[in-house]
Parts: structure tokens; sequence; C-alpha cells
């Protein structure tokens, strides 16, 4: 028997645990064992073969959350192909741009973007959820054998993801090998993951939130995962309180436990077996976590992003409830810095921008070395975050640079005065935006959805914000909308919002 490449933990765990539940779909029913995901794998790795795929090639894929994101990905690790996860909310001309620039030989997609597909490759393979005989299902079973191995290492590139452009096109980070699995090594140990361990995964797969908070980590143990489709707040309740799935594991940016508190079932819900409920991605409103902190749920916070694969620190259990609002620490095999506008490490209490290093973080951009070298400064990855530490090394993301508007000599961070927003009790959803002003340069517009009942008005708006906030922090207006737009993994898109309200977007800081 050929030895099993160090990086296929597929592989490991159905020798060592072959009966264990690996993946559970919820839209479909579909369960897969370790051994039954292994064969899948397999015989989709021989089909990619049979169709041309090797070691470097990529595949995308288009799809909503199911088991194929990770047969494919395993399957392009044992061919050495690259794996191209596609943002299926894009438009067609958006997806053009990505397959023009990353050149796939194939595109496996969801029968759903039939008509997307055929605009965008001439080699398609399709999944139909609803056919046991389509076309990538009868790949499987006509599938050769499989060539063996390329002989990898963690250097080599295992995906590509294309991150959300602010303006101009998305970059396509590069994702090795060697990232993915140190990203398993640094949030395991704190996310207490282990065989026993049992993720409900939200978040979209082709993210990598999605895929790597905690799903991969999961799979790297020989825990479980349970998928849904789509995020549902009524449903991911109901999946929780549910003893038969037996959730452990919970990942998500705010805005789903935003909906969740929201949800007429939260009362109710039995959150009782949920060990660690992770939250990232965006600066988490107080209001939030001492909502799910008073239903016994201290959300634990970490900070990241696609370019480090993506955990760079984490809030460890024991300090969710002693340390609300901090992304916690530098993960271990991580380090961090947090430096002023010369490259000088500030003071504990000062705000400045993140830097990240470690062998989690990309090695760069696909096809564009200029974006690579704005990137870092003697290796060191400029994160576009502000960020501060406290005396104990904890540190609080702040909000995006690119955010931040300064009214009257004043920085500004949205995420303090949206904080302060979420404690109205007629405000469901709330984000600020700087709008030029005359006088002060810049200062803050709040964009408000209501909750049902008595509305609340901008002079309540105002008038909660003074008695709350120094006064050039305070919205001097607010415009009041149906809902904030929103990007797949439920931030808030604060350039939309820019170009709704301003007319244009910020230059992009780079």
């Amino acid at each position: 028997m050929p030895p099993i490449p160090y990086f296929d933990w597929i592989a490991h765990h159905a020798g060592r645990r072959p009966a264990q539940p690996a993946l559970h779909d919820l839209h479909t029913g579909r369960k897969f064992t370790y051994a039954e995901l292994d064969r899948r794998i397999d015989r989709l790795a021989g089909a990619l073969a049979s169709r041309g795929v090797g070691r470097g090639d990529r595949v995308a894929l288009l799809a909503p959350n199911g088991p194929e994101t990770f047969e494919l990905q395993f399957a392009c690790g044992r061919l050495g192909a690259i794996m191209l996860p596609l943002n299926w909310r894009l438009a067609v001309p958006e997806l053009q741009y990505i397959l023009g620039d990353s050149t796939p030989s194939l595109l496996i997609h969801d029968s759903g973007f039939a008509e997307a597909a055929a605009q965008l490759a001439e080699r398609r393979l399709e999944i139909d959820i609803e056919r046991p005989d389509s076309d990538y299902e009868r790949a499987l079973l006509e599938a050769p054998r499989p060539p063996a191995p390329p002989a990898l290492t963690h250097d080599d590139i295992a995906m590509v993801m294309y991150t959300s452009g602010t303006t101009g096109h998305p970059k396509g980070a590069i994702i090795t090998h060697g990232m993915t699995f140190w990203n398993c090594v640094n949030l395991g140990i704190p996310a207490l993951i282990t065989p026993q361990t049992v993720q409900l995964v939200v978040l979209p797969l082709f993210h990598t939130g999605g895929l790597n908070c905690y799903a991969n980590p999961v799979l790297h143990a020989g825990g479980s995962l349970k998928i849904m489709r789509t995020f549902d707040p009524g449903a991911a309740l109901d999946a929780i309180s549910d003893p038969a799935l037996g959730i452990t594991h919970f990942f998500a940016v705010p805005a789903p436990y935003q909906f969740m508190m929201q949800h007429p079932s939260f009362p109710g819900a039995d959150l009782s077996r949920l060990q660690i409920a992770g939250v990232g991605g965006a600066p988490c409103a107080l209001a939030i976590l001492e909502t799910w902190q008073a239903r016994g749920v201290p959300l634990v916070q970490g900070w990241g992003m696609t370019e480090t694969s993506p955990a760079g620190t984490m809030l460890d259990a024991a300090d969710a409830t002693r340390k609300v609002g901090s992304a916690g620490k530098a993960l271990m095999h991580t380090a961090i810095r947090i430096v002023d506008d010369a490259n000088r490490d500030v003071a504990p209490g000062g705000i400045g921008e993140l830097l990240i290093k470690g062998p989690n973080i990309t090695p760069g951009y696909w096809n564009n070395p200029e974006a690579t070298a704005r990137s870092f400064t003697d290796g060191w990855l400029h994160t576009g975050d502000a960020a501060r530490q406290d005396e104990e090394g904890f540190v609080y993301i702040v909000d995006r640079w690119k955010d931040m508007y300064i009214s009257g000599g004043e920085n500004v961070y949205p995420a303090e005065v949206e904080n302060v927003l979420f404690e109205i009790p007629g405000v469901a959803d709330a984000a600020i935006i700087g709008v030029p002003n005359e006088r002060w340069g810049e200062v803050g517009l709040a964009v408000i959805v209501r909750k049902p009942g008595p509305p609340v008005e901008e002079a309540d708006v105002i008038r909660h914000c003074l008695a709350k906030l120094a006064k050039f922090k305070v919205p001097q207006s607010v415009a009041f909308v149906d809902a904030l737009p929103r990007n797949a993994t439920g931030k808030v898109l604060k350039r939309d919002l820019r170009v709704r309200f301003v007319g244009a977007d910020k230059p992009a800081i780079t």
C-alpha cells in the first residue's frame, strides 16, 4: 500500500477511523463516513485526471455549500491541482474576470448555475443534488483510478481565493498547503477541536471563514461537519438545539448571531451543548456579545483575513467574559505588531495598523506581483485593520482603516459608534459612514434599519449618541433603510453605502 501523503487528512482518518461520520449535508440528508468520503475523493481525483487535470492546473467550483467543496479540495490535493472556489453571488462579468485571471482547466458547477456556467467555461461538470445520475455523480462512478499522488510540500499551492476588491478588480490570494495546515494547528487547540467535535457550518464555503473556521480544522482532527446549504437563523437555532445532531461548535461573522438573537426561537433554543461559538470577520457589537453571554454562550472572538488562512488572533474561551470585545492574542505560530504610519510599534492603548507574520501567511497574489510587493514590509503583511493592545497584550480590532473617517481633525472609528447605536431599542441594524462636510471635513451618517413597533426617529438617535459619545463622534444625520447591503458572509458593504449616499467610494488604501 503506498504511503498516505502527509497533507491528506481524509485518507489518514479513513484508515484510522473509517466508520466515523465526516460530513452530513443537512439540505439533502446525505451522510458520508471518512471511508466513504475517501472513496469519493479518490474517484473524483480519477475523474479529473481523466479530463487532463494535473499538477498546477486550476479547477473552479461554482456551487452552494455541500460535500462537493471538500471532495474537490482533497481531490485537487491528490493531483497537485489548485482549487478555485467561486463566490456564487457574483455577477457573470465579475466571474469572467476571475476565470480570465486564473484560467481554470475545468468548471464544476451546481445545476442552479447552469446558465452562468455556460457563459463562463467550455469544459464543465454539473452537480445536481436532485439527480443521482448527474454529470458529477456519473463521473465518479465511471472514473479510472487516479495516478499516484505527486510529492508536494507545504509551499505548493492548494487554492486561490479571490478577495472582494474595494475598488477595481479582486485579487487572488494564494493559499498554500502549509497555510491550511498551520491554520488547523493554530485554531485547533484554542477552539478545543477533537475527533468528538461536531460543527454546524453556515458560512459560505467559497469564503475562508466558512472553509477554515472551523471546518478544515475539524476534518484535520477527525471530527464531523453538519453543513447548511445557506444560512437561515431559525434553522440554525433548530440544528443547535437538536440533541440528535449534537452540535458542539459554531462559527459565524456578527450578522448571523444578530439575526439568530432577533429570531422568535432564540429565547427557547437549547444552547447547552455548544462548547465554542466563534465570531470574527468584522468588529462585533457589544450588544450581540452581551445578549449571547446572557444565554450562557460567551462568543469567542478572533481576527483574520483570507491572506492569513485566516486565523491570526483568537480569544481563549476562558477570557471571553473577562475581555469582552477583544479579538484575543496572536495564535501560537503567528506574530503580530501594531504600528504607526512610520512603521514604528505603538505603545499599549495606541491605535495603529495591525501587521502579521508567520507560516500561515500568503506568499502573495496570483498574477499580481505589484499587489504582492505593496502588501508586505520586511516580510510583515499589512492587514489594513486598525487595532490596539491593552496592557496585558489583548488585541482589540478598532475598524478597517478604510472605514475610519476624520471629523474636525479627530479620527472616528465607525465600529465604536455602531456599538452605541445598537443600544437603542428601536434599532434592528446599523452602520456608520463618513460623508463630506465643509466645516469639519467629514461627519458621520448613521444608516439604520428600524425594528417593528414605534419608529425610532433621527432626533432619538442623535440624543442617545450625545449622551454616550464625544460630540465629534456623534452622527450629524440619520438615513433609514429597509436593509443594509451585505456580502455573502454577512459583512456590511460600507462601499455600497458610500456610493449610495455620497456618490463614490473612498480611494483604495494600498
